[in-house]
């Protein structure tokens, strides 16, 4: 909660923590930890209000993180991207512990420590096979038992739970997905059958989605709806409620088995008794689906779908080239006023960072095929910047301050494709050091963008290119330096990515495949600075193909000004530059048709793409 000046106070928790202990210590469950994950039944990033059970007991709302709530102790691992944000959020009945990047502990090795013989509690349609082996192997040492709860104990205790979303599902025509239903299913099934299964449990609702050429509305700024689908040689089901289907959606769904959503389980468990019969389960299959289809009958694999989805078809690496020209213009609109409001009209208009939020949404939504937000917009002035997933609300959100850093990073979704752009700005006069740290970072992308790699190379093994300039001035970033992006799906999209994280190494980027390239910085209490492009893997010619090897490049989609006033030339190799100047050019032939010559705007872009 905030206060009417704009602090944030810490949610309350003692009572929640109270109440889920009694549950813990009654004979029915008789547990000495629970684990709350983040995720829902379908190992989601990003979830509906019903799911964020971990929100409720903790107050904390940051995309990721688990917690651990013992008799006397409450425990939250995140990563670096929402220490901070933990920190304002949860009270002192909690404590924070890092993971991920910069980290060695885990939530596994801390569940290792707890007394010999612990029973520790979870839902285990909320964590995935994988983790719950995982924590079983770990814990196995001291005598302690992972116990699978199917009643959720957060659940009993939220009197006000949110309703599961009735919202309707939608057919993406063809213009748009690029390949039909019937296409796609020879695809999976020819996969599943090189494993040597005779089917495939599908639980990613962004594989579901991109299957049937479905979208739904249940999770903020996810296309996708509440759903399980099973295929096999001969049949494929989804389980979903009819009602809510269109009625174009159901005409598409010829020859697909309709089933309620929540017969998935008794569904499998009937289907699956023969031990001839051979799954292929992946990483977001949860443990109570595996344990539905039994263990020896699972297949451990990425899911064929999930590897089909990673290279964009044609028909959708057109709409992402073109989804992104309009969205450039919408960024151009947008910078071109805040810039006008606050340094021209010399800050006649005061801007919240929220109220800019909104500016944003609106110069969006003009746009053709603009369906809404693929994540929410941080939009973060001065040391707001510094929190990397910061989220402006009004009440506590800040003006924007010209002599300060205004970080905006900004993603939507059209028909025809998903954006995710950064830009960082100073339309004030920044610091050396500023410009210095911005500079970095700007090398460091530019360097991403500029290379040449090998077919197969994997996202693991160029992370650290991005971040050789900061390191040289013994700074770093926090996060990965990039993700893979769906089309008109969700805006993160995994396995693939640039960064350290371990399956980052399990798929070589191929062309076609799209990720972005955004590093950054970040100055606790000071100043954040990131800069992201959506990029298309691409082939690249070269003048040797050593061993026939394919060569690949990036091919920036995103469209719009890199700030010069924050560069520091001296620091900027002459490619770096002529790199600038060849995107900037590039920028502004996309771009200036669709301005008016003369008007603000376009002179905006003329002044901001001029060669450096």
């Amino acid at each position: 909660m905030t206060t009417a000046t704009g602090v944030i106070v810490p949610t309350d928790t003692t009572e929640r923590l109270k109440s889920l202990r009694t549950l813990m210590a009654d004979p029915s469950h008789n547990i000495d930890a629970y684990i709350i994950p983040s995720e829902d039944a379908h190992q989601s990033e990003y979830i509906g209000n019903c799911d964020k059970r971990r929100a409720f007991i903790s107050g904390f709302t940051g995309s990721f993180g688990s917690a651990v709530v013992t008799q006397d102790t409450a425990i939250m691992f995140t990563d670096g991207r929402y220490v901070l944000q933990a920190r304002a959020q949860m009270d002192t009945n909690w404590e924070i512990l890092r993971i991920g990047v910069g980290s060695t502990i885990t939530m596994a090795d801390h569940l290792s420590t707890l007394k010999p013989g612990s029973r520790i509690g979870v839902d285990p349609s909320l964590i995935s096979y994988a983790e719950s082996k995982n924590i079983q192997n770990k814990i196995k040492k001291n005598n302690c038992e992972l116990v699978p709860i199917s009643t959720n104990l957060v659940d009993i205790m939220w009197a006000d739970r949110p309703e599961r979303s009735k919202e309707k599902a939608f057919f993406l025509k063809l213009e748009f997905s690029g390949i039909p239903l019937k296409e796609k299913l020879i695809k999976v099934r020819e996969m599943i059958k090189k494993h040597g299964a005779t089917g495939l449990v599908v639980t990613g609702l962004d594989q579901i989605a991109w299957l049937f050429n479905l979208r739904g509305n249940d999770i903020e700024n996810n296309p996708v709806f509440h759903s399980y689908s099973i295929v096999t040689d001969d049949k494929v089901s989804l389980f979903v409620e009819k009602e809510k289907l269109t009625e174009e959606a159901i005409q598409n769904l010829e020859g697909v088995e309709i089933l309620p959503y929540g017969d998935i389980f008794d569904h499998l468990r009937i289907l699956y008794k023969s031990e001839k019969a051979k799954i292929i389960t992946d990483s977001v299959c949860s443990w109570a689906i595996v344990d539905a289809i039994g263990t020896k009958n699972i297949i451990e694999e990425y899911s064929p779908i999930t590897v089909l989805k990673l290279t964009k078809n044609s028909v959708e690496l057109e709409g992402i080239r073109k989804c992104h020209i309009r969205d450039g213009v919408a960024s151009v609109k947008f910078y071109s006023w805040i810039e006008r409001e606050l340094v021209q009209n010399n800050m006649s208009l005061k801007i919240s960072e929220s109220e800019a939020v909104d500016k944003l949404f609106g110069f969006v939504m003009e746009q053709k095929n603009a369906v809404g937000k693929s994540a929410g917009t941080i939009s973060s002035t001065g040391p707001n910047a510094a929190v990397i997933h910061y989220n402006p609300t009004k009440g506590t959100d800040l003006l924007i301050d010209i002599n300060q850093i205004y970080l905006v990073d900004a993603a939507f979704h059209y028909l025809d494709g998903t954006t995710d752009m950064t830009r960082t700005w100073h339309f004030g006069t920044p610091t050396a050091w500023e410009k210095e740290c911005y500079t970095r970072v700007l090398k460091g992308f530019i360097k991403i963008d500029d290379l040449v790699f090998p077919s197969g190379t994997t996202g693991y093994v160029l992370d650290p290119i991005a971040r050789m300039s900061l390191w040289e001035a013994g700074i770093d970033f926090r996060h990965n330096t990039g993700h893979g992006v769906g089309s008109f799906l969700n805006v993160h999209e995994g396995p693939i990515g640039i960064g350290v994280k371990p399956y980052f190494n399990d798929f070589g980027l191929e062309a076609g495949m799209v990720v972005t390239n955004e590093p950054g910085y970040y100055e606790d209490g000071n100043f954040g600075i990131r800069i992201e492009n959506v990029c298309i893997i691409v082939d690249k010619e070269t003048p040797h193909n050593y061993g026939g090897t394919k060569y690949l490049t990036l091919e920036s989609v995103s469209l719009c000004p890199i700030q010069a006033k924050l560069i520091m030339p001296s620091l900027m190799e002459p490619r770096e530059m002529e790199w600038l100047n060849n995107y900037h050019k590039l920028v502004w032939e996309k771009l200036s048709p669709h301005f008016e010559e003369g008007s603000y705007e376009y002179d905006w872009l003329s002044r901001n793409t001029a060669p450096i």
